[in-house]
């Protein structure tokens, strides 16, 4: 986060979708660990927050530039193979894909849903059978 910071202020959001964007999706953390540790670096005096538009705005303090080093995606990327950024980038639309028929679906359409989800994951596995 503080390398992120380091090139400019962010919204807990954006910095959410810049590491997902920056990992090829191999890392995505969750609003419930990226806000109490903006929190945590604030209560350090590391980062500062400002209202702006009903969000908060985090920008790094002087100190927070001092304590920042190099961003750990570099790391990440050279040993992603480029197809896990597709399957973690599918994985992720075919689980937002579930939960709008979880919310919104009429109970014929969940349970077809749930008969197509257990198809898809027995083929999966079939796939690591292949070998």
């Amino acid at each position: 986060m503080l390398s992120l910071l380091a090139e400019r202020p962010m919204h807990g959001y954006e910095i959410i979708q810049e590491i997902a964007r920056r990992t090829g999706g191999a890392w995505s953390p969750s609003p419930g660990s990226v806000y109490p540790t903006l929190q945590m670096l604030a209560d350090e005096g590391l980062v500062t927050a400002e209202e702006e538009g009903g969000k908060k705005l985090f920008n790094l303090t002087e100190h927070g530039r001092t304590e920042h080093t190099a961003p750990p995606w570099r790391d990440i990327d050279i040993q992603l193979d480029p197809v896990d950024g597709e399957l973690r980038t599918s994985v992720r639309l075919l689980g937002a894909a579930m939960e709008q028929i979880s919310h919104a679906g009429t109970p014929e359409q969940k349970a077809r849903a749930a008969e197509l989800y257990t198809e898809l994951r027995r083929k999966l596995y079939a796939i690591l059978a292949e070998e």
